[in-house]
């Protein structure tokens, strides 16, 4: 079997993680998570020194209750 040496280009990488299109694509994900919760949750997202990043939190107490007893936001990850 042949060897295959893969070289990647880390800057190409790090501007993809930075891109528009990542961060529409990071954020309909983390939309779509929103989406199954249901009420009282929401989604925030930010950019770091490398990359974009979305996430999806407990806005109401009750969420947070829902969350606790039901494990929400994990379950709505599949």
């Amino acid at each position: 079997m042949a060897e295959i040496l893969i070289e990647l280009n880390h800057d190409g990488i790090a501007q993809l993680l930075k891109s528009q299109e990542m961060e529409e694509c990071v954020k309909n994900v983390a939309s779509g998570i929103k989406s199954r919760c249901g009420e009282g949750y929401e989604v925030d997202s930010y950019m770091t020194p490398s990359r974009i990043v979305s996430s999806v939190y407990t806005e109401t107490v009750e969420a947070m209750q829902d969350n606790l007893d039901n494990n929400t936001l994990l379950r709505s990850m599949t």
